[in-house]
């Protein structure tokens, strides 16, 4: 470890509800629950699908978006700014094309940029709270506004991002009337039902993945299984089948399940002492 980086809490610190949550093994699930609700909004899916060979590249995406949460929030500042300016930068190069318009945008657009962020957050805060993750409303107001730091690090203004659970809320209403489910959500849905996999690994995909993907699927609201036209279980069913996952998964021991992505909670601990220990305890009043 350099010398220089010693001590450093980087963005968040162990004091933060943002350094106890991410390292909970339910933060899998909410991360597909976000890819699911992301591809509901037609531009901003399209600039996935059209900047990708999505089906071959998900598994690697879906490991760089972990990787980059990891970074930002377990990371030094050096290392989360870095990571930040990496996205913008790759952003700031693609674009899309609507096909029904030909008009060509850029992926960057805050409009696009603040749905993918709420997406995700609300996402994090809904399957760990839902999965018997002891977070208050004080706590999700906290990790939200915690969250403008994000915001910034992928090109928005911290000031016109949602920064507790109303104003959260508000967003979602104002933005419900631009989603719909074309090719490109299909293609994504498609994919995490039933993501190609190399024919050894099949039945640990019919046992392992299937759940994962039905949960997160189960644990949108209502108005997405609309959308997608798929029905899911009921919500007090998707409640006690998120807690039964949370209560098997968070058994594994942790310096196992904090092997992934990259081992950075490991490295944070290395840095800042055992002390800095990610625990639900510590998430304070």
């Amino acid at each position: 470890m350099d010398g220089k980086d010693a001590g450093d809490p980087g963005l968040f610190g162990p004091r933060s509800v943002t350094w106890q949550l991410h390292s909970d093994p339910m933060m899998w699930v909410a991360g597909v629950r976000a890819l699911y609700l992301q591809a509901l909004h037609p531009r901003a899916v399209r600039g996935v699908v059209q900047n990708s060979d999505f089906r071959n590249e998900a598994w690697g995406r879906l490991m760089r978006t972990a990787s980059f949460v990891a970074t930002t929030t377990y990371g030094t500042e050096d290392a989360a700014e870095k990571a930040g300016a990496r996205v913008r930068k790759i952003h700031r190069m693609l674009s899309a094309v609507d096909p029904d318009t030909g008009e060509r945008y850029g992926v960057d657009e805050p409009e696009l940029l603040l749905w993918v962020h709420c997406a995700e957050i609300d996402s994090y805060v809904h399957i760990l709270r839902r999965s018997g993750y002891p977070i208050t409303d004080a706590h999700a107001d906290r990790y939200i506004r915690e969250h403008l730091v994000s915001a910034r690090l992928v090109g928005l203004d911290p000031d016109a991002v949602p920064a507790d659970q109303a104003e959260m809320r508000e967003y979602f209403e104002k933005v419900r009337p631009e989603l719909a489910v074309g090719a490109d959500a299909r293609e994504v849905d498609d994919f995490l039902r039933r993501p190609p996999t190399n024919p050894l690994l099949v039945p640990a995909r019919e046992l392992l993945w299937r759940r994962v993907s039905r949960l997160a699927y189960a644990s949108l609201p209502p108005h997405a299984h609309e959308l997608y036209g798929r029905a899911a279980a009921e919500p007090a069913t998707v409640t006690r089948q998120l807690r039964a996952t949370g209560t098997v998964l968070r058994c594994v021991p942790a310096r196992l399940r904090w092997q992934l992505p990259r081992r950075q909670v490991l490295q944070a601990m290395s840095r800042l002492g055992p002390g800095s220990r990610p625990a639900p305890y510590k998430l304070g009043g």
